[in-house]
């Protein structure tokens, strides 16, 4: 009775347009009334899952992403993304998506990514001639590519989830061939459906534009091999990497660029905040969830019920990838993360598969989610910027969310994959 009380409760709210954090805590705090503990547990549960010290780099890479959009890092390396592929088929499309992708390992926000280069890129397109359903697709499917790139904010979320027993800069590692795995899958996905509505090639700006554009994003270049290779090599934690990075951010839009002004820095200030407060209500909130969960033994049960289904370990992740599909098209990413982990990581482990690997599996089936309604959170930025509605969006994002699926499957039973590169750094 109180899995129905804990999940009823949870789904109704979410039925009504409740926020999410408070369908969690609401559904969290009925449960532990009807079984009769003090509701204090929930209150405990919810700071101890605020209160890790890792979390400290989610509001830092917040941060420090949101001074670099502001300080003009995002232009920078848009033009340079252009002057390498705009002269290809539909080629600001091709540009959107590997500026995400530069993007990507500077902010680690699939929002963050949609939002600075959707603004960017989408006004561009449409007065070009492109489709500003096109424009968006494209915009909101290369933006989660930012999710399987160092500093991803949700892999060190997985690794708290998990207990702390997978390393973050595994994660980081990990994630990287199967990013650019999705970057390629959705630069042809583009292409074909630009020569399909007949958009224009450009022209290459030859060599020493390309150099010149490249000598300018440099610092954002730069700071992506100081993330990843400060954190690989044991210089210092993820969570002094968001130090680093968000004193980076500052030194060179304020220094080297100047192109920070102090109202920008002000509102930069003012909306890492807000972000902050939400994603930490929302962590808090799911803690306590995925707590009452464990103490009602539900990733034992899950075993059981897939062990009944099949031994098939083919089967097993088949049913994992479909299920997670389903929860993340009314879950947001970071309480999906910190409830999957304990329910599907005993599971996946039980039948061989590596927690590095599931950890890359469950973030992209996470962030395919965000590209899905009711709850796309992705796609509504995208939508917002690209002025349609989600429903035109919807009717011509199939190849792109067909891409993410093809890769996501790659992913999935291909181990190698997400495994030989980390596995170099071991030798």
């Amino acid at each position: 009775m109180e899995l129905w009380i804990l999940f009823g409760v949870f789904t109704l709210l979410l039925v009504i347009g409740t926020p999410v954090a408070f369908c969690l805590g609401i559904a969290s705090l009925a449960t532990v009334l009807y079984m009769g503990l003090p509701p204090i547990v929930v209150f405990q549960q919810i700071n101890s899952g605020m209160n890790a010290f890792a979390m400290i780099a989610i509001p830092l890479f917040i941060y420090a992403g949101d001074l670099m959009v502001r300080g003009g890092i995002a232009d920078r390396l848009i033009r340079f993304a252009a002057s390498l592929v705009g002269h290809l088929r539909g080629g600001l499309g091709q540009v959107n998506i590997l500026a995400s992708t530069f993007f990507g390992g500077v902010s680690g926000s699939a929002i963050a990514d949609a939002s600075a280069v959707g603004g960017i890129m989408i006004p561009q397109m449409a007065a070009r001639g492109y489709g500003r359903d096109y424009a968006v697709n494209v915009t909101v499917n290369a933006a989660i590519i930012a999710l399987l790139l160092p500093p991803s904010h949700n892999m060190i979320i997985y690794s708290i989830a998990a207990g702390g027993s997978v390393s973050v800069a595994d994660l980081f590692t990990a994630g990287i061939i199967p990013g650019l795995l999705l970057m390629a899958a959705l630069m042809i996905t583009a292409w074909i459906v630009a020569v399909r509505r007949g958009y224009p090639a450009g022209v290459f700006p030859g060599f020493a534009t390309v150099l010149a554009y490249l000598l300018a994003a440099s610092p954002g270049i730069v700071l992506i091999a100081i993330i990843f290779g400060g954190v690989r090599s044991g210089v210092f934690t993820a969570t002094e990497s968001s130090c680093v990075a968000l004193l980076y951010a500052l030194g060179i839009t304020v220094f080297a660029y100047r192109s920070l002004k102090w109202r920008d820095f002000l509102e930069a200030t003012l909306a890492a905040v807000r972000t902050t407060a939400m994603v930490l209500l929302v962590i808090g909130c799911a803690s306590a969830f995925g707590w009452l969960m464990a103490f009602l033994q539900v990733p034992q049960a899950t075993i059981s019920l897939m062990r009944a289904v099949s031994d098939n370990p083919i089967i097993i992740l088949l049913m994992i990838n479909i299920l997670l599909l389903i929860l993340g098209t009314f879950m947001d990413m970071a309480p999906m993360v910190i409830i999957c982990t304990p329910i599907f990581l005993p599971v996946v482990t039980a039948f061989g598969v590596s927690p590095l690997q599931f950890g890359i599996v469950l973030i992209l089936n996470a962030g395919i989610g965000l590209n899905t309604p009711p709850v796309g959170s992705v796609l509504f930025v995208g939508c917002a910027v690209g002025k349609i509605s989600i429903g035109e969006a919807m009717k011509t994002i199939w190849p792109f969310l067909g891409a993410s699926v093809v890769v996501l499957l790659l992913v999935t039973y291909v181990p190698a994959l997400s495994l030989w590169l980390p596995s170099l750094f071991h030798h």
